[in-house]
């Protein structure tokens, strides 16, 4: 069939390169959690000046990831994606300089300045290529990057501790260095790897190319004539919106979640008493269950009105398994519990951006989803700061893991007032039929 033909051609042709730019994104973001397990000794760093340093990477990430997906609208996504890339890869690689407290800091600083709009660059990207009934399994299958790079990419930076005194570097100077570069290289190659629109791309037919376009103009259409705004008028009017707000609401309590697991979760696990190489070994379990809810909830959500149930059960299952881990000190059972909570908190990521890219259309879905993705990164200015405090105050994460279990919650509440008064989003919950891909 034709609409199958088309989606599949999609996938393969574009989400691997993709994928693997996030793959990257999220091992040059969460490398930092595995290289404190020596750096913080080797540099005298504490836990509440840990938790500032991995702050402060999102305080420039968060101001610039507006303007960052403005200008990839305008620019093209091919050509910005790129910059991105080179840019953070060589910051990254640069973090094995570090010497100082305040080195760390600037260096986390121009990462996130580096790396602002990725993320929401590429959500855009994939809204001018799928269509939106499509969209929960595709966002799916693109977040699966961030479990999988943790699967992947914190054993290995465990086994680069071990390069310790290498051509006199420390481990963790190996860390950042290897793990940086490959973003430059895969930054170079974009431009050549990326095609620019459904109308230019060549690796379809004219026919295929006349049922994509066709069904993204529908779509657009629809939705433009519900909202009853074009242009820069829209543009404005999806920046100010309440309901945008409350999306960013409900995403910074899911971030909460997310980013914390990541930065925190080998500090969180070294009390078991492992050693570096086998703690980070350990650390990747939770993550296998991470990527089977993403793949398992992001596929039922695209479901008919299936997906504010996928919200609602993936929400539910990270709190009970936050809460869980908190009250639990019997390491295996604890780590059974982390991994319930990873199940939900990577599993909630594409369904609810299934959401915001259903509504949300042109130059106003590219600042409405980097306004979400800005404002609901916020938590991560907040949310480590606040974890390395508790820790350093109290001597566990136990009460950190509570303070995740709370934003699970306010994330509940935020996406009930969504459906509860938003039209357009209930609509959204109840995807038309298709085949499938």
């Amino acid at each position: 069939m034709l609409e199958s033909r088309v989606l599949r051609k999609l996938t393969v042709r574009l989400l691997p390169v993709l994928i693997i730019g996030y793959f990257l994104a999220v091992i040059d973001r969460a490398n930092l959690g595995v290289a404190a397990l020596t750096m913080n000794a080797d540099l005298g760093i504490g836990a509440a000046a840990f938790g500032f340093a991995a702050s402060v990477f999102f305080v420039p990430y968060v101001v610039l990831e507006v303007p960052s997906n403005l200008a990839l609208a305008k620019f093209g996504a091919r050509w910005w994606i790129a910059r991105i890339l080179v840019t953070w890869g060589i910051i990254s690689a640069a973090h094995a300089l570090v010497w100082n407290i305040p080195s760390l800091y600037v260096a986390r600083a121009l990462l996130g300045a580096a790396e602002a709009g990725f993320f929401p660059g590429v959500i855009f990207y994939l809204t001018l290529w799928f269509p939106a009934a499509y969209r929960g399994r595709i966002m799916a299958t693109f977040t699966a990057a961030i479990p999988v790079a943790l699967v992947i990419g914190t054993p290995l930076s465990g086994l680069m501790l071990n390069l310790e005194g290498w051509l006199g570097l420390h481990g963790w100077q190996w860390v950042f260095l290897i793990e940086g570069l490959p973003a430059v290289l895969l930054g170079v190659l974009i431009p050549f790897l990326l095609p620019t629109s459904p109308e230019k791309a060549k690796f379809l037919d004219a026919e295929e190319r006349e049922w994509l376009t066709g069904t993204l103009a529908r779509e657009k259409a629809e939705r433009e004539a519900l909202d009853g705004h074009t242009g820069r008028r829209k543009v404005l009017k999806t920046l100010l919106s309440p309901k945008v707000l409350m999306f960013a609401v409900a995403y910074y309590g899911l971030t909460n979640l997310n980013g914390a697991v990541s930065t925190f979760l080998p500090q969180i696990l070294k009390p078991f008493g492992l050693g570096n190489t086998a703690t980070t070994f350990v650390a990747a379990i939770p993550y296998l269950f991470g990527l089977a809810g993403m793949l398992v909830l992001g596929r039922f959500a695209d479901r008919p009105g299936r997906r504010a149930v996928s919200l609602y059960v993936a929400l539910g299952v990270s709190l009970v398994g936050l809460v869980a881990s908190a009250s639990i000190d019997t390491p295996v059972v604890k780590l059974v519990a982390l991994c319930v909570a990873a199940f939900g908190v990577f599993g909630v990521l594409p369904t609810f951006w299934g959401l915001p890219t259903a509504i949300l259309t042109g130059a106003a879905a590219a600042g409405g989803i980097a306004l979400i993705n800005a404002l609901g990164n916020l938590s991560s200015v907040v949310n480590p700061a606040v974890i390395g405090a508790i820790d350093a105050k109290t001597g566990s994460f136990d009460g950190g893991l509570l303070w995740l279990a709370a934003m699970a919650v306010v994330a509940i509440i935020a996406l009930t007032v969504i459906l509860l008064v938003w039209r357009p989003a209930r609509q959204a919950l109840r995807p038309a039929p298709k085949q499938e891909v």
